[in-house]
């Protein structure tokens, strides 16, 4: 009995969200005829069919603004399928793999979406990639056909050294922007418009790559067949998304985050909007202008919002701004409240994996009570901190975390595997829970070092540095000491040049115990970055003053 009570319940909270998202909503008769048409033809749900149900609902509905202009949704279900037609017939047998190298446009939303449509895996990769990362995940992955814009041909002529077979199309091109020259995804679509693809035989996959900060990262498959309808609904009961509004996505599409968030706006028919490079007063001006009630960014551009000068942001509000969302990274504690202080309580902060989707969500509350938070584990999603035997630690203990979900990760696409316990994977990241069952990250389990015996973890030190007057960025890392076995060296952006190491050592020691105290403090410019924000650490010993 009470399990069946437990199903009505779970039953009746996903229909009272779906409907109070606005993602049920009734229709004409002949509108949901398509949906099932729609549906068919492409195979089954995954994670863009929401394209196609789309058109089939809102046809003329506006489904995205890029630097190229504004789509409705049948409009680009109609370049989906063509490009879906031109993939077949660009190689001599039908892509098995399909690599999509670009920024922010619609061409990578629409050829993933054809990629998928065809039944083939759809690799999305990271734009910040050099040409050895590039061309090792290109012969990995075993990729037929290379989308990419022509600002990486450099790139691209140095990986086909490798897979000399591989056929490239050209996606955005410098100074022209989409062009149906020979050779381009327009002249594809253009020339193949009003045609479909057959029934794809099998289910394409997304491969999304792991965030490694050097040498290749791993490929995650996510399965697409089927619909997750609870991990959507555990996502649209803690996040405020509203079907058919509209959202800027600014965190880019080929990570995880950025991924997901395309892919919830497909699903729920909101009007994406987008720009191939980031910048900070643009992206006001695109939520303003649009009257987007969303943002997905990742932590670092909600900084460099942060960073204008204040008659700028005073000059450019948001008023239709409902919330952000933002994962991928470490937040800055200053930025995020003062981006709270300034557009109000909008902030939700995502603790987000590749392998296993959205994990847990901070809301507003949770920020103000605790900024660096990750809040707590979504509906359908279990989180245990394990200690190095893999047993639970007390509460306030650090740990590593370890998540059971319905994640739709599907392996890697290499030889290398996820630790388990018990049933949960292992993240790779270190936290705690407090006492009212709020998740933090302290960091990367690989990034703990042992100074003298004693764990030091560099996320802590790097917060008491955020918070010093004076101190625009930092990192810290750990290094090899002959008398402890490792210590830790800070690498720090001064905002005041006044600022000098001992007066931040000063500033460490009377917050944190002694041994926590960075021995070497660096000054540098800038700290290297990946295009999701994640401080590449294995680079900053090659930096110093």
């Amino acid at each position: 009995m009470n399990r069946i009570r437990q199903r009505i319940g779970r039953l009746a909270w996903i229909i009272r969200v779906l409907v109070s998202s606005g993602f049920l909503a009734l229709l004409r008769p002949d509108r949901y005829v398509r949906m099932g048409l729609s549906l068919r033809r492409q195979g089954g749900a995954n994670a863009v069919t929401g394209i196609g149900l789309a058109a089939a609902q809102y046809p003329g509905a506006v489904a995205l603004h890029d630097d190229a202009g504004s789509l409705t949704w049948a409009q680009l279900d109609a370049r989906v399928d063509a490009l879906a037609v031109g993939l077949t017939e660009l190689t001599a047998r039908p892509p098995q793999t399909v690599a999509i190298m670009c920024r922010n446009h619609r061409v990578l939303v629409e050829a993933l979406a054809a990629t998928i449509r065809i039944g083939a895996d759809a690799v999305l990769l990271n734009t910040g990639f050099a040409g050895p990362q590039l061309a090792d995940v290109l012969k990995r992955e075993k990729a037929d056909i290379l989308i990419a814009d022509d600002e990486f041909a450099g790139l691209v002529a140095q990986a086909r050294e490798t897979n000399s077979t591989m056929r490239c199309v050209w996606a955005w091109q410098e100074g022209k922007g989409l062009q149906a020259d020979p050779d381009t995804t327009e002249h594809v679509i253009a020339s193949r418009l009003g045609r479909r693809p057959a029934r794809p035989r099998k289910p394409g996959r997304v491969i999304l790559l792991t965030s490694g900060t050097t040498g290749t990262p791993k490929g995650a498959k996510r399965a697409t067949s089927g619909s997750d309808v609870t991990s959507l609904v555990a996502m649209l009961d803690r996040i405020p998304w509203q079907g058919g509004e509209t959202m800027v996505i600014a965190a880019p599409i080929f990570h995880a985050w950025g991924f997901g968030q395309m892919a919830i706006a497909a699903t729920m028919h909101v009007t994406m909007v987008m720009t191939r490079r980031f910048d900070p007063e643009n992206t006001l001006d695109l939520v303003r202008d649009h009257r987007a009630t969303g943002l997905a960014v990742v932590p670092v551009m909600l900084e460099r919002i942060m960073d204008l000068p204040a008659a700028t942001l005073a000059a450019k509000p948001m008023p239709t701004l409902r919330f952000a969302t933002a994962s991928g990274s470490r937040m800055r504690a200053d930025s995020l409240i003062a981006f709270m202080d300034h557009f109000g309580d909008v902030v939700y902060n995502s603790y987000n994996a590749t392998e296993a989707g959205l994990i847990s969500t901070a809301v507003p509350a949770d920020l103000r009570h605790a900024p660096d938070t990750a809040g707590r584990p979504i509906a359908g999603t279990t989180v245990r901190v394990l200690d190095e035997q893999l047993d639970p630690v007390p509460t306030g203990e650090i740990g590593k975390i370890a998540v059971a979900n319905d994640s739709a990760f599907d392996g890697y696409t290499s030889d290398d595997t996820k630790d388990y316990a018990d049933g949960y994977m292992l993240s790779g990241d270190l936290g705690r829970f407090d006492s009212d069952g709020l998740l933090y990250v302290v960091g990367r389990d690989d990034e703990m070092i042992v100074s003298g015996g004693e764990n030091v973890y560099p996320l802590e030190v790097e917060q008491v540095l955020d918070a010093y007057p004076g101190v625009a960025d930092a990192a810290v890392i750990g290094v090899d000491d002959e008398r402890f076995g490792q210590r830790l060296a800070a690498y720090v952006v001064r905002s005041n040049p006044a600022v000098d190491a001992d007066t931040l050592k000063e500033h460490i020691k009377g917050q944190l115990a002694g041994y926590k105290v960075p021995r070497d403090i660096h000054f540098i410019e800038v700290l290297p970055r990946n295009a999701t924000g994640k401080v590449l650490k294995r680079n900053l010993s090659e930096k110093g003053d």
